[in-house]
């Protein structure tokens, strides 16, 4: 009797690896295709203008696990060594809900936000008032604000 090769199918269900390609809707909320709004941050074509902006991208580095872009947009006095990232957590959405600072006329800023998560079907979400300095001319991620 002739071998049957064994073909292994695809697994189905739920993955925890993102699913956004360049012309998929921006991780971030804004309107835009990945590769026009946060992926051209990704890439180095474009700055952030702004501490949001700055922000939006970071939350969508999170979402496509790109850890080069996270430490790259971390200031070098807060920066870790490396990143790692929860192979089951998933981003599922994120919201803006207040900025202070933060623009072209400032050195400083903060954005407080909310990023919603699930981690093995389990939604989650993490709150936050981020701040925000430019560091040689960009904005870059310095630290969770104190609790007030």
């Amino acid at each position: 009797m002739a071998k049957k090769s064994a073909r292994r199918r695809p697994a189905t269900g739920p993955t925890t690896e993102p699913q956004v390609g360049p012309a998929s809707p921006c991780p971030c909320g804004l309107a835009a295709s990945y590769r026009a709004c946060c992926g051209s941050l990704h890439t180095g074509h474009t700055t952030a203008a702004t501490a949001e902006r700055l922000m939006r991208s970071r939350y969508s580095a999170f979402v496509v696990r790109d850890a080069a872009y996270l430490l790259r947009s971390w200031h070098s006095s807060t920066r870790p060594g490396g990143i790692s990232f929860e192979p089951a957590q998933r981003w599922t959405g994120l919201e803006v809900l207040r900025t202070t600072g933060g623009t072209a006329f400032h050195t400083d800023g903060t954005v407080e936000f909310r990023a919603h998560f699930t981690v093995r079907g389990h939604a989650h979400s993490q709150h936050e008032l981020s701040h925000f300095v430019r560091e040689d001319g960009h904005w870059v991620y310095l630290s969770a604000a104190e609790d007030r």
